[in-house]
Parts: C-alpha cells; sequence; structure tokens
C-alpha cells in the first residue's frame, strides 16, 4: 500500500498529509464507509499541533463534499474517538493525530461503527478508492445532498465517565499524590479531570500546548520530568502520556521508569489475583522481552505474540477469547473497557493494583528481572526487503548461534529500521549491535 502504515496514514504535514491529500482520503473514506452507513454522521478529532487545523478542515471538506454529516469535537484522545464513535452511534470516526511523533508530523486514524481501528483489508478498500478518479468525481454530492459539518463541545464528559468506569467504584483516590505529565497533548484537559474527580492530589505538568510543543522533551517519550517532579514531591506515583494518550509511562515513587514489560506482568497478575483476566494471559509483541513470556508461565499465564502495533494486539487478544495485552512501548490494553490502547484506563487499572495491594509501585510494578535487550534505531531513506540484502541472513543467523534474539524490522509509522538483540551477555549485545548497525547501514544508506 501507498499511504497506509501499521497505524493509519502518517507522515510530515504539509509534504506527505498536505491538505489535497487529507481531502482526497477523507472522500475515499466516506464512499468506503457509506457502503454500510447507519446514521450518515461520522466524528472527528484531533491532538494539538497546529497542522491539525489544515488537516481537519480538509477533511470536513472531503467527507462533506461526498454527503457526510460531520461532528468536530476537538482535541481528545484517540482512544476517546474510539469509544465516542460507537457510543454516538456514527458510521466511522477519524483521529487526527500523529501520535508519539513530533509537531512537525501528523496522521489520520480511521475507526469503524464499533470504535475498532480499521483492518488492513478495510485500508486497503479505501486506498483503491482514493487512487480511482472516476469514482471520485461520480460521488460527489450537488444542492441539497452536500453533507453539513458541526462542532460540539460537550462530549468530553462522556469518556470521563467511561474511563471513571473502567475504576472499582468501591476505591477513592484520596489520599494520593498523583504526577501527570500530559505532553502538551490531547490528554491536558481530560487527564486532570478525572483524577481530581476521582480524590487524587493531582500535579500536573507540560500541559500549555501551543501547537508545536506536543511531545516536546516530555510526556511519555522523555519521562526525565515526570521523575524529577515525582522525587521532589514526594508523590506516590507519576504518569505519562504521549501527545494523543494512547501510550503510559508510569513512574514509581523514587523517580524510576518503570518498564513496559514489567508493567505488562504486574497488570496481568493483577487481573489474574481478581478473578478477570479471561483466557488465562496476556498477549504482547514479538518486541517484548523474554523474561516476561517466562514471569506469566511462572504464574500460570499463557503468553501469545502478535506482530508490532495495537490494533494487532487487538486482533489477537479477539482471537483468543481474551481481554489484556499491549506492547512494552506503553500501549496497553483492557479490552474490557477500550478498544484501543488507552492510557488513562491503563492509569486507573494501575491506580487500583496499588489500592488494593497497600504496596508501594516500586515494589509491585517491578515484579520480575528483564534479560538484557538492546534496541536501536537507523534512519533509511529507502525501505529495501531484508531478504534482499545480500549476507545479511548470514549474519543474523551467526548471532542466533550464540542464543541471541534477534529482531529487526521497519517501523510502520517512521522511515526507521528498528533492531533488537536480547541475551544473557549485555557485553556480547553491544558488540553484535555495532556489527549489525554497520553492516545495514552501508547496506541501506552506502
Amino acid at each position: 500500500m501507498k499511504l497506509f502504515g501499521t497505524d493509519g496514514v502518517r507522515g510530515k504535514a504539509g509534504r506527505k498529509l498536505d491538505a489535497t491529500t487529507a481531502m482526497r482520503l477523507a472522500m475515499a473514506a466516506g464512499i468506503y464507509f457509506r457502503k454500510h452507513s447507519r446514521t450518515n454522521k461520522i466524528i472527528i478529532g484531533k491532538d494539538t499541533r497546529r497542522s491539525g487545523y489544515m488537516i481537519e478542515t480538509a477533511i470536513v471538506a472531503g467527507l462533506t463534499a461526498v454527503g457526510y454529516n460531520v461532528r468536530q469535537i476537538g482535541p481528545m484522545p484517540t482512544p476517546a474517538i474510539a469509544f465516542l464513535t460507537e457510543d454516538m452511534r456514527c458510521d466511522a470516526g477519524i483521529m487526527i493525530s500523529a501520535s508519539h511523533n513530533a509537531y512537525y508530523d501528523n496522521g489520520i486514524k480511521f475507526f469503524d461503527h464499533q470504535g475498532n481501528k480499521l483492518d488492513e483489508k478495510a485500508e486497503a478498500a479505501i486506498e483503491r478508492i482514493f487512487f480511482n478518479d472516476a469514482l471520485i468525481e461520480k460521488n460527489q454530492k450537488e444542492e441539497l445532498e452536500i453533507g453539513s459539518a458541526k462542532r460540539i463541545d460537550d462530549v468530553i464528559g462522556r469518556y470521563i465517565v467511561q474511563i471513571k468506569n473502567s475504576f472499582p467504584k468501591a476505591l477513592t483516590l484520596s489520599g494520593m499524590r498523583v504526577v501527570l505529565d500530559v505532553a502538551n497533548g490531547a490528554a491536558y484537559k481530560v487527564a486532570p479531570t478525572i483524577f481530581n474527580e476521582l480524590g487524587a492530589e493531582t500535579i500536573v505538568i507540560n500541559n500549555d500546548p501551543n501547537g508545536s510543543n506536543i511531545n516536546l522533551n516530555c510526556g511519555a517519550l522523555h519521562p526525565e520530568a515526570l521523575s524529577d517532579q515525582v522525587r521532589k514531591l514526594r508523590a506516590d506515583i507519576g504518569f505519562g502520556f504521549d501527545g494523543d494518550a494512547d501510550r503510559l509511562v508510569v513512574v514509581d515513587e523514587t523517580g524510576s521508569v518503570v518498564h513496559g514489560d514489567k508493567l505488562l506482568g504486574a497488570l496481568a497478575l493483577h487481573l489474574k489475583n481478581e478473578g478477570t483476566l479471561r483466557g488465562g494471559g496476556l498477549v504482547t509483541t514479538v518486541m517484548s522481552n523474554q523474561a516476561l513470556e517466562d514471569f506469566a508461565l511462572k504464574q500460570g499465564m499463557a503468553l501469545h505474540r502478535c506482530n508490532v502495533g495495537d490494533k494487532y494486539v487487538l486482533e489477537t487478544l479477539r482471537e483468543r477469547g481474551m481481554n489484556f495485552g499491549g506492547e512494552q512501548s506503553g500501549h496497553i490494553i483492557f479490552s474490557d473497557f477500550a478498544k484501543t490502547g488507552d492510557a488513562l484506563v491503563a492509569a486507573m487499572q494501575v491506580m487500583a493494583y496499588l489500592l488494593v495491594s497497600k504496596k508501594k509501585a516500586s515494589v509491585l510494578l517491578s515484579p520480575f528481572e528483564l534479560y538484557p535487550q538492546l534496541l536501536h534505531n537507523i534512519a533509511v531513506g529507502t525501505k529495501v526487503p531484508l531478504e534482499k540484502i545480500e549476507g545479511y541472513e548470514a549474519l543474523e543467523q551467526r548471532i542466533q548461534e550464540e542464543k541471541i534474539r534477534v529482531l529487526v524490522r521497519y517501523s510502520g509509522t517512521e522511515n526507521l529500521l528498528r533492531i533488537l538483540l536480547e541475551g544473557e551477555d549485555a557485553q556480547r549485545l553491544q558488540e553484535h549491535m555495532e556489527t549489525l548497525e554497520t553492516f545495514l547501514k552501508k547496506a541501506l544508506n552506502g
């Protein structure tokens, strides 16, 4: 496919994702969703990037041009769009965000009427329409068949209620001191409101979005300021969100960042202890540390791996009748409460575990030790299939013979090649990483 990556369409705003592309993509999506239309209504949300104004306006133009009525709700987390699409009985939902990327990128994510991310088959169908000039022309409406657009500001309450309903009603956050880093992003209003309403003493940082500071040295990708504030303020815990609040990073009371795989293991154990873990285990991706799998097995839980991307985690959860999984990067899915990774739902479950266990976060959220693991990224101009790089397979095999797990893959959202090595000897990992990086840089970039 030429447009869609692993999480919608994403690229530099004004270049790969310009107004013309956004409008035509919206028209194609509108034509696709019209086949199963029930309400002729599509909801649109966005994060706090300046380019969101341009892209939103273009999408509204494209959807109304093919006859759809549009509801614009402004800055809201990605999982809120998933929830509201179904809750408001819309034919589809659209989120304008590049998630954890810098402000100059943007993206478009689509949800079906049930709030699920589109599968690859649906994305391919939209892409075929996008490149079909005759079909686009044929489906443009005239006169009163042209759609309408309306901005609504009162839906935030619905999402807040949904998140609070994921938190046990017998519990309260009274007496808990919590630091939130909302990354100058889509959670800057909703996250503090939820924690305050549940009774926490809430300290919020990086909550002044200006269109260009989203994810800038803050939030889930840069938790240093969060760690510092948790230590200084002697908080019980800290939560860092990314730009669209589908990714969560947790900082314990000592200021230490909780590794994503440890967090997944701890939360899975919490659900098991509560008797709410369906399917006998959890789902994670090929990126997760082997120590997580070994921990799960020791606790009587199965672990199933899938491709990278929270939509693949969710697909595997559905296939196996399970309700919990995620990625070590911080996308955590509690499918009883959300159709996608939802950082606020995950934060609520962490708080519930702390309160029920009456233990400190540093103890509770570090249930096992990780095996040494290295993850490096290489910037690439072209994503050449690895099997076509002469000598690569032989090099990978030699490394694996030393009982080192090797995972090399292209990012689905950025022009990066990701290299992961995992094994017992940290020094050997570093040596092999240097060898792999040198080899691949030369092969891919000359």
